[in-house]
């Protein structure tokens, strides 16, 4: 990695330019909510939460929690004024308070509000609940030998003749595998402070990725209009999905009760709390049937996604719709029939995360490419080879979409070579040979991912730009900072568009006040989408300069050039400040609202046909591993990335954000296991139950580096590609590097099927198994 360039160089774009928080992350300076200066008499507010999974509320005693020590009241559904409704789907499936029945473990039931956080806490546990308890269903397998009661539709993905494609393929592999969730372990936990104005005002500072829902979900629960909510985001302690929708309910109840005491309001559970109430990456189960040659090229694909939605559609109904879009990674099949099963659980409901349901459809595609490879006793590596999708022919996805970007046999290809690949595996052939205890494993996954809402009217983002009569810029979006570095990226974008360094340019918080009706920071949209817009605004306000210029010096428009620093008029050169300030004298605006819309892309739900993504985003993964088969314990020993982000618009800020997507998706995938038990409780809701990797697990050799030859054929922002999802995917090599190190304990004849997380005790299970003959 180049050095970091100072934060006042010109022309930034492209270059290693720092986040723009980061000396504040480091010093402890970086200001979140819960480090905000509370407005004198600020309430406190803390979430009851249910300790039944199914069952009707037969009575609420609240009589010990308003006689408790600095209890100011209690909030229930009664105390809603407008709906007792969160859905982001609208489906109005999720009540803020449970009424009548709890449908989940850690449902809300009611909001103490008391004078501290700790008074409140200790005032939410004295209230006594009486329940009649109603059948549970858990999980999928559970949910389907219930009858499969579905939270939202279904989706059906189909093209080519799969009867016959099956029939006629002289080989097939039936199976079934289990994919856990994960917990999105942000590092700040949901918290919210509302604010009340006069009138029906209340404004609201959320840790959120979506301030227009908040300011949506607000308004609809307090019964007044969007324009008499604020909500404000500087920026976030993490996200990664987790704050897509799940905050809407912190965010209601500390703006009703704001409202109803006309006092400051802060809600900010404890993380066991935290990680009951919140939904997390929806389990699946996929079964499956794949017909094939000899060769090992794909005939016919029929799967089934069974999903852990939980008890209410949340977003399972767009997260098991891209499931299906990835269902095929990177591969061609001749005949596809897919279909989804967003499936009611009576545990929390599940919601966004990093890779939105692509990450599962993946996974399991990947998982009966290795069935292939083992079932022919060829190098799985061949087989993906061969079943890629092409550049002219063989190149329509599911959907019906086209893949007309398709570099996928280009990065696999480079890194195969720069990895040295064959050589390795074939010296683990021959270390396995030799070694009765200790086995290792290499494997080389490519990814696939589509970018864009699949939700066409969420591909819009807006901007607001003010340039002062100093010089010096103001920039807003709608864009919002949970570490990313989405700001300092369009930061760069505008700073490169009026040719000034970046200390000309303030960051100014996410605000709904500022930019209205903004899309979700999702999707891995974010710099795409705002860093258009603010360039929109910057174009406005740029053509309005070079028309004052041209009268200003007397020169035509066309002679007006812009250049670091400035403008150069005719054979004048002006400084951007002293330009700005003449373009005020004369009364011109220098404030633009930016807007950009995505083009191309539609979708038909109805039909499963359409095009849904502007572009696709690719990469590859090798990764390398050791297993103990005597007690299933392994290490990730190296791993090596070449990933396409385009023509990067920060190298050091895409590399971080593959490093850390591939450590996510790492773990969950090895270490991440959610575990409830039979009543329904979550019983991994803290560090020490609940293990995401550690600095220790980040691979001793780990080399990561973008595909810097490409550059996205789309018009988008410096043609770039975003980044903050695919390398989540590239952890899947790790699964099936294990894979290889269980299958050498049967000499490579027989396919593991390991669920994930590919736990050690999975791992033990799996040798013991091929030992016995059996998957």
């Amino acid at each position: 990695m180049n050095k970091l360039e100072p934060a006042i160089t010109l022309a930034s774009l492209h270059k290693d330019v720092r986040h723009d928080s980061g000396p504040k992350h480091v010093t402890g300076t970086a200001e979140y909510i819960d480090d905000m200066v509370e407005p004198a008499g600020t309430m406190h507010a803390y979430l009851g939460l249910s300790t039944n999974a199914h069952a009707e509320i037969i009575n609420i005693d609240f009589s010990a929690t308003k006689a408790a020590p600095g209890v100011i009241g209690v909030l229930t559904g009664d105390d809603i004024p407008g709906e007792n409704d969160v859905s982001p789907s609208h489906k109005h499936d999720e009540p803020i308070f449970a009424s009548g029945k709890v449908q989940f473990w850690g449902q809300p039931l009611f909001a103490v509000i008391a004078e501290t956080r700790d008074q409140a806490r200790r005032a939410a546990h004295l209230v006594k609940v009486t329940y009649k308890d109603l059948p549970v269903s858990l999980d999928v397998r559970a949910a389907q030998a219930a009858g499969g009661a579905l939270v939202t539709e279904p989706l059906k993905l189909e093209r080519g003749d799969v009867a016959a494609g099956m029939a006629a393929a002289p080989r097939r592999v039936k199976g079934s595998m289990a994919i856990g969730g994960q917990d999105h372990f942000y590092l700040e936990g949901q918290i919210s402070m509302a604010v009340p104005g006069e009138d029906e005002d209340v404004t609201v500072f959320a840790s959120t990725q979506h301030p227009s829902e908040v300011q949506l979900m607000v308004a609809q629960v307090l019964g007044i209009r969007h324009h008499a909510v604020t909500v404000n985001v500087r920026r976030m302690g993490g996200g990664f999905g987790g704050k897509e929708t799940q905050s809407n309910l912190f965010a209601a109840v500390a703006a009703l009760a704001a409202k109803k005491w006309n006092r400051a309001c802060k809600l900010r559970p404890d993380r066991d709390d935290d990680m009951t109430a919140t939904g997390k990456r929806h389990d699946f189960v996929v079964d499956y049937d794949v017909g094939y040659d000899d060769t090992g090229k794909i005939v016919a694909v029929d799967a089934v996604y069974g999903a852990r939605a939980g008890f209410s559609s949340d977003l399972s109904g767009p997260v098991t719709d891209r499931a299906l879009f990835h269902a095929e990674n990177a591969y061609w099949y001749p005949a596809v029939r897919v279909r989804s099963e967003p499936l009611y659980t009576n545990t929390v409901s599940n919601t966004a995360f990093r890779g939105f349901g692509g990450p599962q459809g993946m996974l399991a595609a990947e998982r009966w490419i290795e069935d292939i490879a083992y079932d022919l006793g060829k190098d799985p590596l061949e087989i993906r080879k061969a079943n890629f999708y092409g550049t002219d022919t063989n190149n329509v996805t599911p959907y019906h979409q086209t893949v007309a970007d398709n570099i996928v046999h280009r990065v696999v290809d480079e890194l195969e070579t720069s990895s040295d690949y064959q050589a390795r595996r074939a010296a683990i052939v021959k270390y396995n040979a030799g070694s009765p205890i200790l086995k290792k494993g290499i494997a080389l996954t490519p990814v696939k991912f589509g970018i864009s809402f699949t939700a066409t009217w969420y591909n819009q983002a807006g901007a607001l730009v003010h340039v002062y009569k100093d010089g010096s810029i103001h920039l807003s979006h709608g864009g919002t900072e949970m570490g990313q570095g989405l700001y300092v990226k369009v930061a760069q974008v505008l700073a490169d568009a009026f040719g000034v360094g970046l200390d000309v340019i303030k960051i100014m918080g996410t605000s709904t006040g500022k930019v209205p009706n903004t899309s979700a920071t999702a999707a891995s949209s974010g710099s795409d989408l705002n860093g258009m817009a603010a360039w929109d605004a910057a174009r406005q306000i740029k053509e309005r300069l070079v028309v004052h210029a041209a009268q200003l010096y007397q020169c035509s428009e066309a002679a007006v050039q812009w250049v670091a620093g400035g403008i150069q008029a005719g054979d004048k050169f002006v400084p951007f400040a002293e330009l700005a300030a003449s373009a005020y004298l004369n009364r011109v605006q220098l404030s633009a609202a930016g807007f950009y819309q995505v083009p191309q892309i539609h979708w038909d739900r109805a039909t499963g046909r359409g095009h849904p993504f502007y572009y696709f985003a690719y990469g590859a993964a090798v990764s390398e591993v050791t297993i103990d088969t005597l007690s299933g314990e392994y290490t990730v020993d190296r791993v090596d990335i070449l990933h396409d982000v385009g023509r990067s618009l920060n190298p050091a800020i895409d590399i971080g954000q593959i490093e850390g997507g591939f450590i996510q998706g790492m773990g969950w995938l090895t270490t991440e296991e959610l575990v409830w038990d039979d009543k329904g409780q979550l019983r991994t809701k803290a560090p020490s139950t609940y293990k995401i990797p550690l600095a220790s697990d980040v691979p001793p050799v780990f080399n990561v580096k973008l595909a810097e030859w490409s550059v996205n054929k789309e018009p988008t922002i410096g043609r770039s590609k975003a980044v903050g999802e695919p390398p989540l995917m590239l952890a899947m090599s790790v699964v099936e590097a294990l894979s290889m190190a269980v299958a050498s304990v049967a000499d490579y004849t027989i396919a593991p099927r390991l669920d994930t997380p590919v736990t050690p005790e999975r791992v033990l299970m799996a040798c013991e198994r091929l030992k016995g003959g059996r998957q």
